[in-house]
């Protein structure tokens, strides 16, 4: 007799007594139809895993210094295989070049895998391919040479039409990728240092005649995965992924120095489409993150917007910029993006959409939700007379267009200016809309939600108390007071 629950009643069932004695005579035949259903089990994903996944049987490899390392393609490679020494000294390019030239000739196969064993492994730049992981253990740290004549030269991108610090060609990343599909750089939370210091002081002393390169740049190319690593001290920009689809930066630490270390950006999206950035920690010398999609008439004629891009789950800490930016180079367009649960702290400024006459292109349907505060000196800034030009060619009348902009959800403290936006008569922002937002603020001054050129509303109670160009409604989306002008400007830089 069994108890049971049901309906909220008692219920008892009655089991037949033939059971208890069929199950004890037949006791041996259950034991050997369970062995034998586990063995075929068992022989059933052997199979699988050599076959279906095209991975070698057994799944971990006898070498001893391989035990540490996930197989995570059907052929795995680790660059002491090729040369490799991680000294410090020891210069490791051709252990790369190798590898990879080994992983190249497996694309039909499922690619490959170079493991880079704990140590540092000094190495000029070099390039990945496709179906390729690259993956660092902990306490592997590839270096990047600081002699400028081991990085080989690119020609400028085309939506910029010269380099970013000087006209005519570049220098190349550590780590580079044209055209390639299907790449992998993860790890233990190894690391990639570009040893930055020496280009930064050479920059500061005029001494370099081409832009710096980035420390990882990745074009033309998709399906590209980057996580569980470290990225650090990069010469210029740190992650570039220029024109390129299906990306996702995950879990993924990028550290410069705060200070002197000039225009060391953490992720910097480029005309990129369908990209995913979440889980990070970013402190650098520039901005975190910056969208970007090209550079004036040369941006306009390329034409590759940014487009599709979630930010999410991250920390960002940028004393001399802003922890994410849009721009200033975004002639090819940006749109629909998301930046949500977003972390600033002791920076400059918050969040930032900054642009120029010249610039053309557009930049609209951006989210900006769930965004934290603490101990920053502008929280919002909308900016529209970013005035660098690559040269004299641009049109001075082709205005972006701003327009579709959300702030939802706004907290922090100790924030001296919480909005600044400054537009203008040829290039005013449309339909920004604020919702819930308190910012506790450092300065007592009237001068604090600042504004000019803006049209668009306010969604509830604030604080601070929002300019005069904004529309007033209610949380049921009744006008409580309309507008003054959208065009009167209130901008005081004095702080």
């Amino acid at each position: 007799m069994v108890e049971t629950f049901g309906s909220g009643r008692l219920h008892y069932v009655h089991r037949p007594r033939w059971i208890p004695q069929f199950i004890a005579s037949r006791g041996r035949i259950f034991a050997a139809l369970w062995i034998l259903g586990f063995a075929s089990l068992f022989v059933w994903q052997r199979n699988s895993l050599s076959g279906g996944l095209g991975l070698r049987w057994p799944l971990f490899p006898s070498s001893p210094d391989l035990w540490s390392f996930p197989r995570l393609r059907p052929s795995v490679f680790n660059l002491t295989d090729f040369g490799g020494v991680g000294d410090g000294k020891s210069l490791n390019t051709e252990a790369f070049e190798k590898a990879v030239a080994a992983i190249s000739r497996l694309g039909k196969r499922g690619g490959g895998q170079i493991n880079v064993p704990p140590g540092m492994w000094l190495t000029a730049p070099f390039n990945l391919t496709s179906h390729m992981t690259l993956f660092l253990a902990e306490g592997a740290v590839i270096l990047g040479v600081q002699d400028e004549k081991y990085w080989p030269l690119l020609p400028p991108l085309k939506s910029y039409g010269r380099g970013r610090e000087h006209a005519g060609p570049r220098y190349g990343s550590l780590i580079h990728g044209q055209r390639l599909k299907d790449v992998v750089i993860t790890g233990n939370n190894g690391t990639i240092n570009g040893q930055g210091r020496s280009w930064w002081i050479k920059y500061r002393q005029k001494l370099l005649n081409y832009t710096r390169g980035p420390l990882v740049e990745l074009m033309w190319s998709s399906d590209i995965v980057i996580s569980n690593i470290t990225l650090r001290d990069s010469p210029f920009w740190t992650l570039h992924p220029f024109d390129c689809k299906n990306v996702t930066v995950s879990h993924v630490t990028i550290l410069a120095p705060v200070n002197e270390a000039p225009n060391t950006d953490g992720i910097d999206p480029d005309s990129c489409q369908d990209m995913l950035i979440e889980n990070c920690y970013i402190s650098v010398g520039d901005d975190g993150i910056a969208i970007k999609s090209g550079w004036d008439q040369y941006g306009i004629a390329y034409g590759r917007p940014s487009t599709n891009i979630v930010i999410r789950d991250v920390v960002v800490r940028s004393m001399v910029s802003a922890g994410v930016s849009i721009g200033s180079e975004m002639s090819g367009g940006v749109s629909n993006i998301r930046v949500e649960n977003l972390y600033i702290w002791t920076s400059r400024r918050g969040v930032r959409i900054k642009t120029a006459a010249g610039r053309g292109g557009y930049v609209r349907d951006i989210t900006y939700r769930n965004i934290t505060l603490d101990n920053v000196r502008v929280g919002i800034v909308i900016k529209t007379d970013y005035n660098e030009h690559p040269d004299e060619g641009f049109d001075p009348k082709a205005f972006p267009i701003l327009k579709d902009i959300l702030f939802d959800g706004i907290h922090g403290q100790g924030v001296r200016v919480p909005v600044r936006i400054h537009c203008s008569e040829d290039t005013p922002v449309r339909n920004v809309t604020f919702r819930d937002m308190s910012v506790g603020i450092t300065y007592k001054k009237k001068h604090i939600f600042q504004c000019s050129y803006v049209q668009g509303r306010v969604i509830g109670s604030i604080f601070p108390s929002p300019c005069g160009n904004l529309d007033r409604y209610d949380e049921q989306g009744r006008l409580i007071k309309a507008a003054v002008s959208p065009n009167i400007t209130d901008i005081d830089y004095d702080f």
